[in-house]
């Protein structure tokens, strides 16, 4: 299949047209708008620093639906004995610095570069991309990333440096989300470590059809630090 170059011109192409591969399209921006559209159409950024901008949707995509979240008991003892503090949007940058750093199987450097950093913190500004953080003893030890778009959380990466403070994150922010009747969590790329925590894989033709209608409903926008968010249509921005 053929990859498209991408103009100026804010679109895509259909993403069923990725190649077996995922990858779909080449070049663009990383505008805020861009990237809420990419979300809105199940396409994502991935590519090296010093490359050109390359355009994924993986086929068959791996998602998390919030209530098949599998907490282990060990998880469970963790969270009962608060070992960490969790917060949300405190620390977006010192969460997607520390996920750049991560060392990941099968892959050179990371995905996640100047232009990658510079833009998902922008999109953070604006309200669209946000963060969950773990502490111990005041110190940031795990969090994640990523963006929400209607009921759909966009998850883009996770780290930790103490065992668990990842999942902790990811537990709080299950239960965030089912509590806003958000539908799910898609996740992108298959792992055993996600699998462990309820992912599954579906077809991109189904997902697809799945987040359509769920991206129109309101964006929790802004800053979820106090869950004082500012409500907007998605269709609005894009």
């Amino acid at each position: 299949m053929a990859i498209y170059q991408l103009s100026n011109e804010l679109v895509f192409p259909n993403p069923l047209l990725a190649n077996e591969d995922g990858l779909l399209a080449i070049g663009g921006d990383l505008s805020p708008q861009r990237l809420l559209l990419a979300y809105a159409n199940g396409i994502f950024p991935w590519f090296s620093e010093g490359e050109s901008i390359l355009w994924y949707a993986l086929n068959p995509r791996m998602v998390l639906f919030p209530d098949k979240f599998k907490l282990s008991k060990s998880l469970r003892k963790t969270i009962r004995d608060q070992k960490f503090e969790v917060k949300f949007d405190t620390n977006f940058k010192g969460v997607i610095k520390n996920c750049s750093k991560v060392n990941r199987k099968d892959q050179e450097g990371t995905w996640i570069n100047s232009q990658m950093i510079e833009a998902y913190n922008l999109l953070h500004q604006l309200g669209f991309a946000h963060s969950v953080e773990t502490y111990l003893d005041g110190e940031l030890v795990g969090g994640l990333y990523g963006v929400s778009i209607g009921k759909v959380f966009c998850g883009e990466s996770m780290f930790f440096t103490v065992s668990d403070a990842s999942k902790v994150a990811l537990y709080y922010l299950v239960q965030q989300l089912q509590s806003w009747n958000f539908k799910v969590i898609d996740v992108q790329q298959a792992t055993n470590h996600l699998r462990s925590l309820g992912a599954e894989e579906i077809d991109l033709f189904e997902f697809l059809n799945f987040i359509e209608p769920e991206i129109d409903f309101e964006l929790h926008r802004g800053k979820w630090t106090d869950k004082g968010d500012t409500f907007l249509n998605t269709r609005s921005y894009l």
